[in-house]
């Protein structure tokens, strides 16, 4: 996988940018993707469609088309890719989605939604462009100015929003970051929500979920509970039933399963 660099112009809207190759020789990937957080726009080569899963004995799936956008969410969903296809992806930063498709945040969370009915024929265009290019660099390349065309359209991040996610990367306090807006709680909450695409305590609890599983990738050799305990979680228990919430399998099932990134756990 191809990372690249984020220019100026698209860090208030984009936090990672990404582009794969066909993979010569793979099988159909099958696998459970973790919640980040955040939302996903990802354009697939017409060979690599994806598929969403009702269940790991699903045979036949979903199939979503090319240009897809991914809502926040906090549960994990499973997918399969069919071998030989390109992509190129970004993820996207709060306060992205009205900038980029016109839409508040949770009136797309927890499902995809396909780019055309946001961009119109704009995505069919944007795809072509896209995969009109030789390789993953230039194909990032392309995806980049694409992205870079929609930011006149971008408005600024709620300032209550802005300043609680500033706060949250110190302390999950969310009745402090409703105090510090001014506003009321449930004004508080439906503004960030629109925001981001989930509600703060949520957002949070997903965040701390995807410290742990960084730390886990980072230092194979510690035990979950001196993950846990250096993640935030209270105790055994509390970490067990957040864990089994968002990612759907026990962290032993993860551990088996040896996910290549963090966020993808390979069906079995």
């Amino acid at each position: 996988m191809l990372q690249r660099e984020l220019p100026p112009a698209l860090r208030p809207c984009v936090s990672m940018l990404w582009a794969s190759e066909p993979a010569a020789g793979r099988p159909t990937l099958r696998e459970r993707v973790l919640p980040t957080g955040r939302m996903h726009l990802v354009f697939r080569s017409s060979t690599c469609p994806l598929q969403i899963l009702d269940d790991p004995r699903d045979r036949r799936g979903s199939t979503l088309g090319h240009a897809l956008v991914g809502g926040a969410r906090a549960d994990a969903y499973l997918r399969e890719v069919p071998p030989g296809g390109a992509s190129v992806g970004a993820e996207l930063r709060a306060g992205a989605c009205m900038a980029l498709f016109g839409a508040p945040a949770d009136a797309l969370a927890a499902r995809h939604t396909s780019l055309e009915n946001l961009w119109g024929a704009e995505a069919t265009r944007a795809c072509d462009r896209i995969f009109s290019a030789p390789d993953a660099a230039r194909r990032l390349d392309v995806f980049t100015a694409i992205l870079g065309e929609r930011l006149p359209r971008v408005h600024g991040l709620h300032p209550a929003v802005a300043a609680a996610l500033a706060g949250f990367r110190e302390a999950q306090d969310v009745r402090a970051m409703v105090a510090a807006s001014g506003y009321s709680h449930r004004h508080f909450i439906a503004v960030f929500e629109r925001e981001t695409g989930l509600t703060p305590k949520r957002f949070c609890r997903v965040q701390r979920f995807r410290t742990l599983l960084a730390q886990a990738a980072s230092h194979p050799a510690l035990s979950w509970t001196e993950l846990a305990l250096a993640s935030g979680y209270s105790d055994q228990p509390h970490f067990n039933r957040e864990f089994r919430a968002f990612a759907g399998i026990t962290p032993s099932e993860y551990r088996r399963a040896g996910p290549r990134y963090p966020h993808h756990v390979p069906l079995g």
